[in-house]
């Protein structure tokens, strides 16, 4: 990807998941928003940047927490036919020392202190 034009299609592709954000996100992101959540502070569709086989490139992660060097991604049933490449994604933000937990749709309209309470005990 050409250096000079990354932090344009960073910022052009933030802003567009910020505006289309699904509902379990705007949900979770209550929860989350202005240090709620054990007082930690969360951004939401942040970019992570990376470089891999001397290739910039990017993640932009549903909420992140950098105290925490915790991801927390919000899945929906698209993420059915992208198992491996979240795998894939997982590996490479794992070997920049973040974690990633995922959840589904569903488990934050079902089950949203569940959600919280695994976040929570992800955040030490």
């Amino acid at each position: 990807m050409n250096k000079s034009k990354l932090p344009e299609i960073i910022r052009d592709t933030f802003r567009d998941l910020r505006i289309n954000h699904t509902i379990a996100e705007k949900i979770l992101w209550e929860y989350l928003r202005n240090r709620k959540l054990s007082g930690k502070k969360f951004n939401r569709q942040f970019p992570i940047r990376y470089n891999l086989n001397n290739k910039e490139s990017f993640f932009i992660a549903d909420f992140y927490c950098d105290e925490a060097k915790l991801i927390i991604e919000v899945d929906g049933e698209i993420h059915n036919d992208k198992i491996e490449q979240d795998e894939f994604r997982t590996i490479i933000l794992n070997s920049l020392g973040i974690k990633v937990i995922r959840f589904t749709n569903n488990e934050i309209f079902s089950a949203i202190k569940v959600v919280l309470d695994e976040i929570k005990n992800n955040l030490h």
